[in-house]
């Protein structure tokens, strides 16, 4: 864990999701599933799927869009673009250079960091250190997905669980910031339990299946994920007087809601206060945790001032968390 004196505050905050949905009903005739058997075992109901001709980008630039319909003056002396992303529209160039081109940030560095459902949690952590270090005042964060174009629709393990979407969120500086803590760790060892083939045909010295399509062993991600997760949040919350007990809201990456309430229940935080993106969304990796803040926002839950602890996890295997006041 990293305690600071932070310099920095999560300012402002966007979200975006395709108008396309799949619903259960959807995929029973696609695959052999059914509605009841897909609730049961994920809590998932529908998810929201990408145009043929829209990309990360696309996603990402719309949620900026929200979050300037809501902030205004939000992107003025923006000076890094940071992406989170594993599904870019290109190798290169980067979907934060073509954010920045769109909002023509003159001023604005990119870069794209590739942490799975990590990705917005890593991203935060990096946007707070690097205005901390006074390396930057303004740091524009997206975090998008277009998952439904690395699925197998063939494949009822996978093609159930995976939607897409996007968040945006600024960090900008702040004499009193808002991050309190934070916590990163990575097990590589289990990469092969959840891949996406590129350039190498084998991985930890296993051959590789999927053809450019997600693989996952549901079991073994579980089995990590409802022991890393807990453990990663007792060390973000050890330094606070009161606890879990301060924790207004836990935000877990929305992997499956089976798997958030195993874990909710083993940080003794426990689902009333968890959000969760996934009933309507699906798993939308780095944008899950932005898109669910944005729903408990809107619904009134979330309000200026509370607690937040954000835990994102997934491929890599990659798991990071962040404390801070909203």
């Amino acid at each position: 864990m990293t305690q600071f004196r932070s310099t920095a505050r999560l300012a402002a905050l966007g979200t975006y999701v395709p108008e396309r949905r799949l619903t259960n009903d959807d995929l029973e005739a696609m695959v052999d599933t059914n509605d009841e058997w897909i609730v049961q075992r994920t809590g998932i109901r529908e998810r929201r799927i990408a145009a043929d001709d829209e990309f990360t980008s696309h996603l990402c630039i719309q949620a900026v869009d929200d979050l300037l319909h809501r902030y205004p003056d939000a992107l003025q002396g923006v000076d890094l673009v940071l992406a989170a992303t594993t599904t870019p529209d290109y190798p290169f160039p980067t979907v934060s250079c073509l954010v920045q081109d769109h909002f023509k940030l003159q001023n604005a560095g990119t870069l794209d960091l590739s942490a799975a459902c990590a990705g917005f949690t890593y991203a935060l952590h990096l946007a707070n250190g690097m205005v901390t270090a006074g390396l930057h005042r303004k740091v524009l964060i997206v975090a998008g997905e277009c998952m439904s174009k690395t699925v197998d629709y063939s494949d009822r393990s996978t093609c159930i669980l995976f939607g897409d979407g996007a968040g945006a969120a600024v960090v900008e500086y702040a004499e009193e910031g808002s991050f309190l803590a934070s916590h990163m760790g990575s097990d590589g060892g289990g990469a092969q339990h959840v891949y996406r083939t590129g350039m190498s045909s084998t991985l930890n010295g296993q051959p590789l299946d999927g053809n450019g399509k997600v693989v996952q062993n549901g079991r073994e991600v579980y089995k990590w994920a409802v022991r890393t997760v807990p453990e990663g949040v007792q060390q973000l919350t050890k330094g606070l007087p009161e606890g879990m007990s301060a924790i207004d809201w836990f935000i877990p990456h929305s992997a499956n809601l089976k798997m958030i309430d195993s874990i909710a229940e083993k940080t003794g935080i426990g689902s009333e206060r968890t959000l969760t993106s996934a009933e309507f969304y699906g798993n939308t990796s780095a944008a899950s945790i932005p898109l669910a803040l944005q729903l408990a926002i809107d619904a009134g839950k979330v309000k200026r001032g509370d607690l937040l602890l954000m835990y994102g996890f997934g491929a890599g295997l990659t798991h990071s968390g962040v404390l801070l006041r909203w």
